[in-house]
């Protein structure tokens, strides 16, 4: 029954509360000057990893899923969250450098691959014969559809988050609770809507929508948060809790269908996934050592082990499995 649940409310639900906080916590000076190694990390390397890992997939596993699934499948596992990294990094006082370099490509490629996600999902559904349901996607519209999407997304999130410092602003009576409360409100339903007028409205990227405007909140809002601690705390209990039940359904939704040989083949895939990942983090370092910010090989060696996988790519399968499911009304 769980695999029932409608694909959009999934992601309504769950990436822009999950978003925002990290994008908020960024170090916006670091990012600006990061921004073209980011950019690295987060596109070709992101693409690199799809087409490696659909590679996998489709001479490796017995399940003859067609080219365009496996690219579907290498996108859905393309997005890094190493959210325990990144709080191990803090605790421990890593350099800047590293910690933007974790956090900054993690947000960035979270929009790339749901980018991906969307043009190779879309050409898997479109084999699958049922009318109306996929596209064709050939090179000319994929690259459109992908400069749409980014582009589109970023200048969306840009105006919202504009929108945000403005409310921020006029709420401005540091003593007044209710309008410490409303700041609070304001910024959660914002990341909402700003996710929302992207991906459903506007056919744009609505992770790439929320990672602007929390990055715009930062670095022109940031002062004029009544109560930093009571944002603070409210997004991190927030973030727990759409943590916690994402995972809890994922476990719900292919818990009952994995079997014992699945799991021979998930060991398979975790290690050619930290291979993959080793191999296209060394190939970009003499370009990614050279600009931004630079970056020498211990940090490209930790990069290497440190993407670790997370709430966007479940966010993903679970959409999937939803699409279908909605489509055949079979499990």
């Amino acid at each position: 029954q769980w695999l029932g649940i409608n694909g959009e409310v999934i992601i309504l639900t769950f990436l822009p509360g999950l978003l925002f906080l990290d994008s908020y916590n960024i170090n916006v000076h670091l990012f600006i000057q990061s921004f073209w190694q980011l950019v690295v990390f987060a596109f070709p390397m992101v693409l690199g990893g799809t087409y490696l890992t659909a590679l996998v997939a489709y001479y490796f596993f017995p399940y003859g899923w067609s080219f365009d699934l496996c690219m579907t499948f290498g996108s859905i596992l393309a997005a890094t969250d190493p959210v325990a990294v990144a709080v191990l990094l803090n605790e421990l006082g890593a350099p800047s450098r590293l910690k933007i370099h974790i956090s900054g490509e993690s947000l960035m490629n979270d929009g790339s691959a749901v980018v991906f996600y969307h043009i190779f999902s879309s050409r898997f559904f479109y084999e699958l014969g049922i009318k109306g349901f996929g596209e064709a996607i050939g090179w000319a519209r994929g690259f459109a559809l992908f400069f749409r999407l980014a582009f589109g997304g970023a200048c969306i999130g840009l105006a919202f988050g504009v929108g945000l410092v403005t409310i921020l602003f006029n709420l401005n009576r540091r003593l007044s609770v209710e309008e410490n409360v409303v700041q609070v409100t304001s910024t959660i339903t914002v990341a909402y809507l700003a996710f929302y007028v992207s991906e459903i409205l506007a056919g744009c990227s609505g992770i790439i929508s929320v990672l602007f405007c929390g990055v715009t909140t930062k670095a022109f809002g940031e002062t004029l948060l009544n109560n930093t601690a009571l944002t603070t705390d409210f997004w991190h209990i927030t973030e727990h809790l759409l943590n916690t039940t994402l995972f809890c359904l994922g476990g719900a939704v292919w818990g009952g269908i994995t079997s014992k040989s699945d799991w021979i083949y998930l060991a398979c895939l975790y290690v050619a996934v930290i291979m993959i990942r080793v191999f296209l983090v060394f190939s970009f370092f003499p370009l990614t050592s050279r600009i931004g910010i630079s970056q020498n090989w211990q940090e490209a060696l930790f990069m290497s082990y440190g993407g670790l996988r997370g709430t966007v790519g479940v966010s993903l399968a679970l959409l999937l499995s939803a699409q279908i499911y909605e489509q055949t009304d079979d499990e």
